[in-house]
């Protein structure tokens, strides 16, 4: 059975910085794609990152830009995000979720419609105090 685990979130000042980690029990090497999602108030849920398992491929959302550094260890299947300069709009709930299909290299592009990502972590509280 596919299992991802988040671990990090928690309360932040603003101008803080946070770490995620999405422990994955599929194999790294195989080529998938993970998300990040993340949910404010009031929005509709939001992929933030959306990386190939590979390390070479990775899309960030524009909210996100120059504020966060995503990574891969392939050794532990764990993707990590870290956002830097936290803002309270940053509040939200977030969580990893995987695409399965095999991409033949980790440069192949991912889906960046969430739909695809049909299996999903845990759900983290991430709230940024001003």
């Amino acid at each position: 059975q596919v299992q991802l685990v988040v671990s990090g979130g928690g309360s932040v000042p603003t101008g803080g910085s946070l770490t995620l980690s999405c422990g994955v029990s599929e194999n790294f090497q195989a080529y998938y794609c993970i998300a990040w999602v993340r949910q404010v108030p009031g929005d509709e849920r939001e992929g933030i990152i959306f990386l190939n398992t590979g390390g070479r491929w990775t899309r960030t959302a524009p909210a996100l830009n120059g504020r966060s550094t995503s990574s891969v260890d392939l050794a532990n299947n764990t993707a990590i995000l870290q956002i830097h300069n936290l803002k309270p709009g940053d509040t939200g709930i977030y969580y990893c979720a995987a695409d399965l299909r095999v991409h033949d290299t980790g440069f192949q592009a991912c889906s960046t419609d969430l739909i695809t990502y049909n299996y999903r972590a845990q759900e983290t509280q991430v709230t940024v105090s001003s």
